[in-house]
């Protein structure tokens, strides 16, 4: 029964009346796009916590710092991205459930602890979700909506900076 709720959610978006001058085509193909994001968002930002809460090692405070940091920024994006489907007559569909099945990020490796394992793993889910928000960019403009390809451009120049970030714990020993 929850599967069929879910396979539901996944494949029926709700468009409510709006004013918006974007036909109902367009608003509908660019909820499901952005909810697809939504769901990634929301996977980074919990990616970033699980990170933030259990690494370990000589780096700990400056990785723990920045994990959370970067989490805080990722929440911004995730209330961007939410906003932007809402406002084009959408429904966001950001649970947990809905997240867990619609995220593309590779699986967080929950069994590590050393801030190297820790900086991998958040600069893999950090590359991935950049390349998602990039390619969002092209498919919004391919949609005609220059407000949702700026949405993304603005989340995708915030993820390449925490993927610089997290990137220079391991760059100076190359």
């Amino acid at each position: 029964m929850k599967k069929t709720k879910i396979a539901a959610i996944l494949t029926s978006p709700v468009l409510y009346q709006t004013e918006n001058d974007l036909s109902l085509e367009r608003r509908s193909a660019l909820s499901t796009l952005m909810n697809q994001r939504l769901a990634s968002a929301l996977d980074l930002q919990t990616q970033l916590k699980q990170a933030h809460w259990n690494v370990k090692g000589p780096s700990f405070i400056g990785l723990h710092q920045l994990f959370d940091e970067a989490n805080a920024s990722v929440a911004g994006y995730v209330d961007l991205i939410a906003e932007r489907i809402v406002q084009l007559g959408g429904i966001a569909e950001g649970t947990v459930r809905v997240s867990a099945a619609r995220s593309r990020l590779p699986e967080y490796p929950l069994a590590i602890a050393d801030g190297a394992s820790h900086v991998e793993a958040v600069a893999r889910a950090l590359s991935t979700f950049g390349q998602e928000a990039r390619g969002t960019i092209e498919q919004a403009n391919e949609l005609n909506d220059a407000v949702s390809a700026d949405v993304f451009t603005e989340v995708s120049r915030g993820v390449d900076k925490w993927l610089w970030f997290v990137e220079a714990h391991t760059q100076a020993s190359k």
